[in-house]
């Protein structure tokens, strides 16, 4: 049965990314302008591989998790080589893929991670004028887009067995940070043209008492302009957090996940979805009221052991999206949480967050296939599958009818061949 359209975003939610020095069109941060895997444009292809409707691909100097990032003429990405000592931000020229700059940090002390997540796993940011960029234990740096360093701030040795990969977003004159998981596990917020601390939240849930324990927030935090006011959505251990931006007070929460947390908050008018990680619960939550708004707010909550949950789902009209980790493509109600249809689209497992682009879908699995689906509440439709051969963890980037695929081994563009 057809439901009505909701409004999944608002010209508001747009505003704190948009600046003169940024268009609509450009891929400024971790999942798009708005942070909600929504791409503005049109003009995408449907399908490729590793030598159609290929502009350019570079090779890159290490494997890698984070997504390239995308500003005019620029397109930025985070990578790590020599086993994680050496830690770079590169730039690259958009039309033909050359090498603009590459600034490099070198770490040498012992940092746990995963073997399935290499160092530098978190996405840069830009504003159109700087770019930001965590490496973890190695600190959280500033650039100009031409290279020039700006500044550094050293937040401490960040431990867990499974790393981190967190993003920064920038919100105003502020650069926002879920930093940890592990025995160091903080939110913070600092000047983005100084560094400096603006504000800091300690949540005692969020921090472990032993590097391998399961238990973590590697969440990117996302803001959304809702009930006219803005807010700081992050899904940390057992809640999801609503903040005020500006000073890190609490606005609302709602329990309801788990103790891991990998998938950034979908927002929208009606519902915030939020999910957790390691087969935990996912949840539905109204938004508005202030404290704790469980019993008041939560609309649905799935606790009964789901799949593994580690991209990010995306929501188109009244339907959640999402290829969970095992490679089953699910679609969720967004105001009930009923799962309309589940379908296997890979053997494959997948880390990646699916995209909305061009009236489309596109999610990809570790083995560099891309899934491009049509919306429909009622089956699920594959309209291409798309192959580029190589190990791929990251999820896609789209920029005026390009989109940006990075491999363990290479950055690709793709774009309709002209």
């Amino acid at each position: 049965m057809a439901r009505p359209l909701l409004r999944v975003a608002s010209a508001a939610c747009l505003a704190w990314l948009v600046t003169a020095n940024l268009q609509a069109d450009d891929w400024p941060a971790w999942r798009g302008p708005r942070g909600d895997g929504h791409c503005l444009d049109t003009g995408y292809p449907l399908e490729w591989s590793a030598t159609k409707n290929v502009r350019w691909k570079v090779p890159l100097p290490g494997p890698g998790n984070s997504t390239p990032v995308i500003c005019g003429q620029r397109v930025f990405v985070s990578c790590a080589s020599n086993a994680g000592q050496v830690r770079s931000l590169i730039c690259f020229q958009r039309d033909a893929g050359s090498s603009l700059w590459q600034q490099d940090v070198e770490y040498t002390e012992e940092e746990p991670s995963h073997t399935n997540n290499p160092y530098c796993s978190a996405s840069p940011v830009t504003d159109g004028e700087r770019v930001i960029v965590w490496h973890g234990s190695a600190g959280l740096y500033a650039y100009d887009v031409d290279g020039t360093r700006l500044w550094h701030r050293d937040l401490g040795k960040f431990e867990h067995v499974w790393g981190n990969c967190s993003s920064p977003l920038i919100h105003g004159d502020l650069v926002i940070l879920n930093a940890g998981p592990g025995l160091n596990a903080y939110l913070t917020a600092v000047d983005k043209h100084t560094g400096t601390d603006v504000w800091r939240r300690d949540f005692p849930d969020m921090v472990s008492q032993e590097i391998d324990e399961l238990r973590g927030s590697w969440s990117t935090p996302v803001i959304a302009s809702l009930g006219g006011r803005d807010l700081l959505l992050v899904s940390l251990p057992m809640r999801l957090h609503a903040l005020d931006p500006l000073t890190g007070s609490d606005i609302w929460s709602c329990e309801g996940l788990g103790k891991v947390s990998y998938t950034s908050p979908l927002p929208s008018e009606e519902a915030i979805v939020a999910m957790s990680g390691y087969h935990g619960p996912a949840m539905g939550v109204k938004p508005g009221g202030n404290g704790d708004v469980t019993s008041t707010h939560r609309l649905w909550i799935h606790e009964e052991a789901p799949p593994q949950r580690v991209g990010a789902g995306v929501i188109v009209k009244d339907c959640v999206y999402i290829l969970n980790e095992p490679g089953i493509a699910w679609c969720i109600d967004l105001l009930t949480g009923e799962i309309l249809w589940k379908q296997r689209l890979s053997t494959a497992p997948s880390w990646s967050s699916a995209c909305y682009a061009d009236g489309r879908l596109y999610v990809n699995d570790l083995e560099g296939t891309t899934f491009v689906l049509q919306p429909d509440e009622s089956e699920c439709i594959v309209l291409a599958r798309n192959e580029l051969g190589e190990q791929m963890r990251a999820s896609l980037a789209f920029s005026q009818g390009q989109i940006f695929a990075r491999t363990y081994q290479h950055l690709f563009c793709l774009e309709v061949a002209k």
